[in-house]
């Protein structure tokens, strides 16, 4: 049997450390001296020592007292493996917490080298859009801005993909001027309150599951060209045709050449300066092309062939 002194002198870590170890019921005593003071039995060195090696890995307490406890387990028929596996899951939880702390010193680092190098005009309004985001920065108001925008009768799947393709994922290593577009876009949807959303034009689409299903498939069949940066005009046609297709189905209309003159028209008639400004954000966020960027190079596009059939015509 050792006593706490022993041990600590065994281990290389003092007396108090031992203790608290003990206190918290990572290693427990095997018996106490007629005296009161705790015996370990050998066995407690290596266990000494592996709570060492994971508090060295900056795994809280109570976790390592999980992976202990798992590899003492005697349900557990093979201890080696089950302490194998109790610590491949402690460090994959302390890798994706790391993750997370590092992201949010990287978004910190990026918004103090926004200050920095901005000019003193600047910098107040900067300062205080800043404050206005966590680090590391969460998107749910963006998220239940576009629950709030999107009509209530789409199903729930539809809302949701739409849901995850309109809000950017914010950068794990932004640079400056990302932390300020996210900053703004938080600003921006965070000033539209549900009294302003009710008192928008209403959308004219009678079928809104419809639109919404048949725009998801045009932006995909429009995203080669934009990926290849093709301007409108030369675009697939197929993607135009989907478009018009969905306003169409949306409204209770045939795909005409009156009707595609009439949509240009109710395109251009309800856009939303508020959406034009999220899109621009939205940009500077995100590397493959926003849905509002294929939606206006789809719009363009339209506009692009009504041009080409009436210099034919």
């Amino acid at each position: 049997m050792l006593s706490i002194g022993e041990l600590a002198r065994l281990a290389g870590v003092t007396v108090k450390t031992v203790r608290f170890y003990s206190d918290r019921g990572l290693l427990p005593e095997a018996d106490r001296s007629s005296g009161g003071h705790r015996r370990y039995d050998p066995q407690a060195l290596d266990r000494l020592q592996l709570i060492r090696s994971l508090r060295a890995l900056d795994l809280p307490v109570p976790e390592v007292g999980r992976v202990l406890d798992t590899a003492a387990d005697p349900a557990e028929p093979d201890g080696p493996g089950a302490l194998d596996s109790a610590l491949e899951d402690a460090v994959a939880r302390q890798l994706t917490q790391l993750g997370s702390q590092l992201t949010a010193l990287r978004w910190r680092e990026a918004a103090l080298r926004l200050l920095h190098e901005c000019t003193p005009a600047q910098r107040a309004e900067r300062l205080r859009l800043i404050g206005g985001i966590t680090t590391p920065p969460s998107t749910a108001v963006l998220a239940r801005f576009w629950r709030l925008v999107l009509p209530a009768r789409l199903p729930t799947g539809l809302t949701s993909s739409i849901v995850d393709a309109a809000v950017p994922q914010p950068p794990a290593d932004p640079a400056p001027g990302q932390v300020l577009a996210f900053a703004r876009l938080t600003q921006l949807v965070s000033g539209v309150s549900n009294a302003c959303l009710a008192a928008r034009q209403p959308e004219p689409w009678h079928r809104p599951a419809l639109l919404y299903d048949g725009l998801r498939e045009a932006y995909e069949l429009a995203l080669p060209d934009l990926t290849a940066g093709h301007t409108p005009a030369q675009g697939d046609g197929a993607a135009v045709d989907c478009f018009v297709a969905a306003h169409a189905r949306s409204l209770d209309q045939q795909d005409t050449p009156a009707f595609r003159r009439s949509l240009t028209t109710l395109l251009t008639r309800t856009a939303d300066p508020v959406m034009t400004q999220y899109w621009s954000l939205a940009a500077d966020l995100t590397t493959p092309p926003t849905l509002g960027a294929a939606h206006t190079w789809l719009h363009a596009a339209l506009d692009a062939t009504l041009a080409k059939s009436g210099a034919g015509a």
